[in-house]
């Protein structure tokens, strides 16, 4: 997909409906399938709800990037600067438009975005563990594996219901410019 057909904007209160479903529909339940990124043998439930994409929206140090075709709400990510660093996560592409390239695309420009704002000099990210194939990909793009991991937060069902009881977290890092 040519980047030129894309615009990224900051997310508005306005945008959380449909930030949330597209949210859910590249994590959770059978529409996700259609894509690679889906978690839904991991995690079954809820991937965010109103309440936790509108926090990332007014976050006073972070950003929702909306990336947008023609008008329509096609892809996004967050990005939070914290002190030395940059902090990227919520990332979700239409499940139907995955594979395509443009993930490539948005991370770079959250990147771009973190530098130049912040001045940030490293991108970091959690994924859960267990996600080798989405792991590989970030390492594709110059993220490595710190071998620092969190526990996943099991009983906390905002962040989903885990279908497997050895989930976690790992910590990649990219140094950026």
């Amino acid at each position: 997909m040519p980047t030129s057909e894309l615009t990224f904007r900051t997310a508005l209160d306005a945008d959380v409906p449909g930030l949330v479903g597209l949210i859910e529909s590249a994590y959770r339940g059978d529409v996700s399938r259609s894509g690679w990124t889906t978690e839904a043998d991991l995690l079954a439930g809820r991937r965010t709800d109103p309440d936790a994409v509108t926090a990332v929206v007014r976050h006073e140090t972070g950003r929702l990037l909306i990336a947008e075709r023609d008008g329509e709400l096609i892809a996004c990510c967050q990005i939070e600067h914290r002190g030395d660093h940059a902090y990227f996560g919520m990332f979700a592409v239409r499940p139907e438009l995955q594979g395509g390239g443009l993930g490539k695309v948005i991370l770079a420009e959250a990147e771009r975005a973190a530098q130049e704002i912040w001045d940030a000099r490293e991108m970091r990210m959690t994924v859960i563990r267990q996600r080798t194939e989405l792991i590989a990909w970030y390492e594709r793009r110059g993220y490595r594996r710190t071998g620092e991991r969190t526990p996943f937060p099991y009983g906390d069902e905002r962040f989903g219901i885990p279908q497997r009881p050895d989930l976690e977290f790992e910590l990649l890092v990219k140094p950026l410019g």
